[in-house]
């Protein structure tokens, strides 16, 4: 792992730590760079632990030999793009460990060699030298690796004095190159030589002696001024004295004869594989395919990019056909602006093919083509628009990948495709391809690239894609992630940015095999559907690709732009099973508790009375506190149990009420109304009575209707004052005898707030002159009374209107 630190002191200075982490480093080196500061000279106060130095790009003339003293740690120093006139590589002398050392784009014209047996890197190339700028010192430069040259000539002479060194690549830059000794580059022995002539050059010569020097051969900026030897010429550069295999020419500019003759010329070399860029070539032409001899080639590869075409007059048909009729294995012709493509009408051997970045249509599929070898064909941004086309042609070949991204297809439900089953590997991004696509793949398909397509849905009624194992499927219109039952081996999925809300849980459930998972940069609804999807990041062994900065919350509002991992979606409420289980519980409990009270605190007894005590409140709301006390006719109404009725007419009733009549008495039989319910009966009769009396025994607890004369009677719904209830204990009642409802009479005779039944029969008159003071009233004093206020409050109104009406009058 390499750790950057930035110190700033003249120059800026960057340390570099090699070695892993969490080991302690072992190799330190310190960076500063100096470049592109008009720097005149070599900065003094460097940093002494300096192990690379970048000067480049400066106004840099002479070089000193105390310049780099005090950095005798230098590794590499770059001094390329100054105005260093002379060298003195002694001025290094004691930079032992200099590997690198660029001196490239300066005003050179000597050098003074010192041998530095540790220097690997050496670049000399593109200065002023007169001459190849090679002594018998470079020959001693062991460690040398890469050699970058320049001069104006070249001779044999200059090379064979590092003839012995295996160099790894000569590199030869050219400002001008006013001679060239046939011959030379033949004397290097290096595995790369990459030449860059200068403008108006003769290449031919070099190219002819380039292919006998090393394996590899680049050469840049080939114009038309070169003259080409005839075909008997070329045919006498032997296979034998050929090394190069790989051949690449950059910067091109010829007619179309010229490259014609380079082909020709190559095609009966060593080289195998030939690669042209920038190629633009035009004019009349003489040369077709016909006129090329195609036997005698070890040739396996040709390369034409970035081909620029000016105005000539051929036919481009001839061009097609003298590519194509090579009988090689791979051919690209990209960026070519090529509208059509024309291959004989016999089987040819390619295995590769390449037409990327040009303008083929489906005319190219109308023709017949046979290409029984085709195992890779590249179409991406071109203009083909019908997939079954695409797919019939490939049906005659044994092709295994196809490349068509790109392009304006499409593919209707009614049109038939047939694939061969070698087809393992397709890219079909950025086209124009729905939902039907799905109906038109190949049977075999292993790898499949649809991002960038208008897809809505993967239709259930898709081919069985059993061998499918990547699907890239992103930036479509998907709702949804597609479930794996027809791609039982999928272990990739991309569906990045589409507008899936809530993955299904069909995709959890079928899609045990996939590994990793690309679903960022959705619009999530974070809802309970959510949760399964949100756990396979925990609790399985998917890999979420941008896990978990690209997957947030679009939906609710409220969530919007929180991570899915942030979202807390509680079991509870997203568990439709726990749910209801835990509904029923809680109404099995609130049943039990319902029924404990039912049973045993008299339960329904209270909700009948809240039933009764709702109804009498809302009448009694309707009715003033002076017309209920106007409406009182009774003392005291009596309620007591049928069993201790005996007593009630015996005794209680013949002692209040006497012949005088003072004492009037309610009694439930007396007073019944039929056309009135029981409890309207029994409200009535409080409402009529100054007092009620209620005489206690163990039968009374017993009568609920008893219960809700007391009931009634007790919560003062009907008079002012509060001692209205008169208590007479007939018998002594248990406590363990009264309901649990009849809370207020137990705390009552707790207090003994009661009159009791004597047994004595001698303390009986004392407890009947209790009971007299107790409800002793003047009922009709109290009711004229009211009557009276009533009837004063009348004549002032009545005087009020009088007066009114007077003054009317008077008006």
């Amino acid at each position: 792992m390499r750790f950057i630190r930035n110190i700033y002191i003249f120059c800026s200075i960057v340390m570099t730590v090699e070695g892993e982490a969490p080991e302690l480093p072992e190799e330190r080196e310190l960076m500063t760079n100096c470049s592109n500061m008009s720097l005149r000279k070599v900065p003094a106060d460097l940093t002494p632990a300096t192990t690379t130095l970048d000067l480049s790009y400066n106004l840099l003339f002479q070089l000193q030999s105390s310049d780099f003293h005090s950095v005798s740690k230098l590794k590499v120093l770059i001094l390329h793009h100054n105005r260093i006139q002379q060298l003195n590589l002694k001025t290094f002398e004691v930079n032992k460990e200099l590997r690198y050392l660029d001196l490239s784009n300066n005003r050179l014209k000597s050098v003074t060699w010192y041998l530095l047996a540790g220097l690997r890197y050496l670049d000399l190339s593109f200065n002023d030298f007169d001459t190849m700028p090679i002594c018998e010192e470079a020959g001693n430069m062991s460690q040398l690796e890469i050699l970058g040259l320049s001069g104006a000539k070249i001779q044999k002479s200059d090379f064979q004095k590092i003839a012995h060194l295996h160099l790894n690549t000569v590199f030869l830059g050219f400002r001008t190159l006013s001679h060239y000794e046939e011959g030379s580059l033949p004397i290097l022995n290096t595995t790369k030589l990459h030449i860059v002539l200068p403008m108006d050059t003769n290449f031919w010569v070099l190219l002819r002696d380039g292919i006998k020097t090393s394996k590899i051969l680049d050469m840049t900026n080939i114009d038309g001024k070169s003259q080409f030897v005839s075909y008997e010429m070329q045919r006498n550069i032997s296979l034998e004295n050929a090394k190069t295999s790989v051949l690449l020419l950059n910067k091109v500019d010829l007619l179309w004869d010229d490259l014609f003759h380079i082909l020709q010329f190559v095609w009966h070399t060593s080289v195998e594989h030939f690669q042209i860029q920038n190629v633009t070539f035009g004019g009349k032409a003489y040369l077709d395919h016909n006129s090329f001899d195609y036997s005698n080639t070890v040739m396996r590869t040709i390369k034409l990019e970035h081909v620029h075409f000016r105005v000539f007059y051929i036919q481009q048909a001839n061009i097609y056909l003298l590519l194509t009729k090579m009988d090689i294995e791979n051919l690209t012709i990209s960026n070519a602006q090529m509208p059509h493509m024309l291959f004989p009408n016999y089987p040819t051997k390619f295995q590769y093919l390449n037409f990327a970045n040009n303008i083929l249509t489906d005319e190219l599929f109308k023709r017949t083509i046979q290409l029984p070898h085709l195992k890779t064909l590249i179409l991406n941004s071109n203009k083909l628009e019908t997939l079954s086309l695409v797919s019939c042609f490939a049906n005659n070949t044994p092709l295994e990948h196809l490349d068509l991204s790109q392009n304006l297809l499409q593919h209707k439900n009614d049109e038939n495709c047939s694939w061969p089953e070698t087809v393992v590997n397709m890219n079909l991004s950025y086209n124009k391809l729905s939902d039907s696509v799905f109906r038109c793949l190949p049977k075999g398909i292993q790898i499949l690239d649809l991002n960038n397509n208008q897809i809505q849905t993967v239709p259930k009624e898709t081919i069985h894609l059993m061998a499918l194992r990547e699907l890239n499927i992103a930036f479509n219109f998907l709702t949804d992630l597609p479930g794996c039952s027809h791609f039982s081996r999928l272990s990739i999925l991309n569906i990045e940015m589409n507008l899936i809300l809530s993955p299904s849980l069909d995709f959890v459930q079928s899609c045990q095999e996939v590994k990793t998972l690309n679903a960022g940069r959705n619009p999530f609804r974070c809802t309970c559907e959510l949760k399964n999807f949100i756990q396979l990041e925990t609790y399985s062994e998917v890999m979420m690709v941008g896990w978990s900065d690209s997957y947030t919350c679009e939906y609710p509002l409220n969530l919007r732009g929180t991570r899915l991992k942030d979202v807390h979606l509680p079991e509870l409420s997203c568990n439709t099973a726990l749910l209801i289980v835990t509904i029923v519980v809680i109404m099995l409990v609130l049943g039990l508790a319902v029924a404990f009270c039912c049973l045993h605190l008299d339960l329904p007894w209270y909700f009948r009375m809240l039933g009764q005590c709702t109804q009498t409140w809302h009448r009694v709301t309707k009715t003033t506190q002076e017309q209920l006390k106007r409406n009182v006719r009774f003392h005291a109404f009596i309620s007591y149990s049928e069993h201790d009725s005996l007593w009630v007419k015996n005794e209680l009733i013949p002692n209040l009420e006497k012949e005088d009549g003072s004492i009037l008495i309610c009694l439930y039989e007396r007073y019944f109304d039929p056309g009135k319910s029981i409890s309207e009966n029994i409200v009535s009769f409080i409402e009529k009575s100054y007092k009620s009396i209620f005489v206690l025994s163990p039968n009374f607890v017993q009568n609920e209707w008893c219960h809700y004369e007391f009931y009634f009677a007790h919560h003062n719904l009907f008079h002012e004052n509060s001692d209205h209830i008169i208590l007479i204990l007939l018998e002594p009642i248990p406590f363990y005898c009264i309901p649990t409802r009849c809370h207020k009479l137990k705390t009552l005779l707790e207090k003994k707030a009661y009159l009791e039944w004597p047994k004595d029969r001698r303390k009986c008159g004392l407890f009947w002159a209790n009971l007299r003071v107790a409800i002793n009233v003047n009922i009709s004093a109290t009711r004229e009374m009211y009557e009276l206020q009533a009837f004063t409050e009348l004549n002032e109104e009545s005087r009020g209107s009088t007066v009114s009406l007077m003054r009317t009058d008077c008006l």
